[in-house]
């Protein structure tokens, strides 16, 4: 409860930074919108001051800020102030497109990441040690726009084939979502992977040194017991933190990868809003964003607990 209570002043501080910043960076929605894309058109002082009045921008900032608060809290978010029309379904359709890209690229790379790490700690110092360990790297050496970009270009000229450019939902038609979510969803994952499979590793090496490890294997337990059961649960701690961070990351970081592969989620709809200084969109974004980041971090916190019995929080 402690933890639910916080995500309040969290959200709130959180907000309220955005506000203040987008306050003193240069730039204004009523340009914008008077002098189109170029920045080329003519306007006069009196047009400028008009809209500003219009769109409530020569308002003090704390009042902006004040209205905008209220509006959350009845459950408004406002309107777009460049297309002026209310946005709130299509940011939460765009944001759960991210979120399941998201989703997909920590599955991925949770699901290699672990069996790679466990085999690298068991056989350490081998071949196989030494292998992984050099996948490990070049996923966190190389950029994942550069990856995706390669990807695209040897599927173009190697085999002729590319992702749709179309969306689709996933109950609508499971098959073409998937086929555009997951080249995206492998390429991002294929960095988490490698990062997760390092800490998996040290995890397990320093798990097994442990005694209780000694007496576990002296009891006659077959090795994949020994591995799974004791050592596994003890050294997932780190793993889930740091995937638990790089989903957080992720939800705000895949704009350049949802470029590459034409996904319609959240990445081009908050770049639009910044280039058109379009605050209620990108507030709105960085609203649900910090909502989603602080349930994740709940979640983590009672996995603590779950696996660790020891950890306890009252």
């Amino acid at each position: 409860m402690r933890r639910i209570l916080l995500f309040i002043p969290t959200m709130l501080l959180a907000t309220i930074l955005v506000f203040a910043l987008f306050s003193i960076v240069p730039g204004d929605a009523a340009v914008y919108l008077l002098t189109g894309e170029d920045a080329g058109g003519r306007v006069t002082n009196d047009d400028f001051e008009r809209l500003r009045k219009d769109l409530g921008l020569d308002r003090p900032i704390y009042v902006q800020y004040a209205d905008w608060l209220w509006g959350v809290v009845r459950g408004d978010l406002g309107e777009s102030l460049y297309y002026s029309e209310p946005f709130g379904l299509e940011l939460v359709e765009r944001f759960a497109r991210t979120f399941e890209l998201a989703v997909l690229a920590i599955g991925m790379a949770f699901v290699a990441a672990v069996p790679l790490g466990i085999l690298s700690a068991m056989k350490q110092d081998t071949g196989v040690d030494y292998a992984s360990r050099v996948i490990a790297l070049l996923g966190i050496a190389m950029p994942t726009f550069w990856i995706g970009v390669l990807v695209i270009y040897g599927l173009a000229y190697g085999t002729g084939w590319l992702p749709p450019l179309e969306y689709a939902h996933l109950w609508d038609d499971p098959w073409q979502n998937l086929q555009l979510m997951l080249l995206p969803a492998a390429v991002v994952g294929f960095h988490d992977m490698a990062f997760t499979a390092r800490v998996t590793r040290s995890a397990m090496l320093e798990v097994m040194r442990e005694d209780y490890m000694r007496t576990a294997r002296s009891k006659g337990l077959r090795e994949w017991v020994v591995v799974g059961r004791h050592a596994l649960k003890n050294a997932l701690l780190p793993v889930i933190t740091v995937s638990g961070y790089q989903f957080g990351r992720l939800l705000g970081g895949v704009i350049i990868v949802e470029q590459i592969f034409v996904v319609p989620g959240v990445g081009k709809f908050l770049i639009d809003a910044i280039n058109h200084r379009d605050f209620p969109v990108i507030q709105g974004v960085i609203l649900m964003t910090a909502a989603v980041v602080l349930l994740l971090n709940l979640i983590i916190d009672m996995l603590y607990g779950i696996l660790d019995p020891r950890i306890r929080y009252g």
